[in-house]
């Protein structure tokens, strides 16, 4: 029993700690990292949600580009951060549940080193193909694949990336044959479309405008409801109602970061997300939605994903040494 109050004491001023701690955050300027160069989509939600997270908060919030390793370089940066809430993440979906499936040695477990802090937005991907393809449907287009010989040539941003799995899984759905080209990122692979050297890609919603211009003809979407931008274009699950295939980014700290710190940061990132102008910037910006959730619906839905792509990359045998 003597041992037993001395332990207690040491839980209860830990906690005491903790909360005085929370309560007094933030008194200094956070740091928000993003792993990838500035311009891209998750740099632009960072650009667009950082300041206003900043004025709720009453501190600077300081958009840092760490480029590197698929994302795992700043993954792995914020993971070892103190556990206080100044040092937060910009996670892509594809470094919190495609990247442990693809690399032999991660650097950082992101499911146990990175606490969910918030969903931020989410899209899904065009089927996009060269104009000079002849099926003018998505219908179409699969029986023109499976008649293909040789088989079509499809783009994607890199070898384990979304667009290629995205990709393989539809054809192993429709029972089509096609042969996969990876360039370095999306933006080449999307040239690449472009100027016909293949055929087809899923392409972020960012490649609107070249589709609204004719340059891409958008035959289909992945996510579950059809793209605002292009309400004409119908979903795959329109034909396959088991397929459906989104992209998100989503606010995480280092694990052990105190409740009310992160219950603080949803919150006020939840309110940015639903201001018109954040609304309307995000839409114009590259297609993405925003996407509110609670804790406990983002944290089973990266569950579910994680689960997810495990099969996919396995099935499709994709690796990154």
């Amino acid at each position: 029993m003597r041992r037993f109050f001395p332990r207690l004491l040491v839980t209860l001023l830990a906690a005491l700690l903790c909360q005085g701690a929370a309560a007094q955050y933030p008194s200094r300027p956070i740091r928000l990292l993003v792993p990838i160069p500035p311009g891209g989509g998750p740099d632009i939600v960072a650009r667009l949600i950082a300041p206003k997270l900043g004025d709720a908060l009453g501190q600077p919030v300081v958009v840092e580009n760490r480029v590197g390793g698929n994302g795992n370089l700043a993954g792995e940066l914020v993971a070892r951060s103190p556990s206080d809430g100044y040092t937060l993440l910009l996670g892509m979906d594809s470094l919190m549940v495609i990247n442990p499936h693809l690399y032999a040695k991660m650097p950082f477990d992101p499911q146990t080193d990175l606490a969910p802090v918030a969903s931020l937005v989410s899209n899904g991907f065009f089927m996009a193909v060269n104009p000079s393809v002849p099926a003018r449907t998505f219908s179409e287009f699969i029986e023109y694949a499976r008649r293909a010989n040789p088989p079509l040539q499809y783009a994607s941003g890199g070898n384990g990336s979304q667009h290629h799995l995205t990709m393989e899984r539809l054809k192993a759905r429709a029972g089509i044959d096609m042969i996969h080209i990876p360039y370095k990122g999306g933006a080449p692979a999307t040239t690449a479309t472009v100027a016909g050297e293949v055929a087809v890609m899923m392409s972020g919603t960012s490649t609107a405008p070249q589709i609204k211009a004719g340059r891409l003809r958008a035959l289909a979407f992945t996510g579950p409801q059809r793209s605002r931008i292009l309400p004409e274009v119908p979903t795959i699950a329109e034909f396959y109602p088991d397929f459906v295939m989104i992209q998100w980014y989503g606010l995480f700290a280092p694990a052990g970061t105190p409740e009310p710190v992160l219950a603080r940061l949803r919150a006020e990132v939840n309110k940015a997300l639903v201001l018109p102008d954040i609304k309307d910037k995000l839409t114009n910006a590259g297609g993405v939605e925003p996407w509110i959730t609670t804790p406990e619906e983002f944290a089973a839905e990266i569950r579910s994903e994680y689960a997810k792509y495990a099969t996919l990359v396995k099935n499709v045998g994709a690796k990154v040494d």
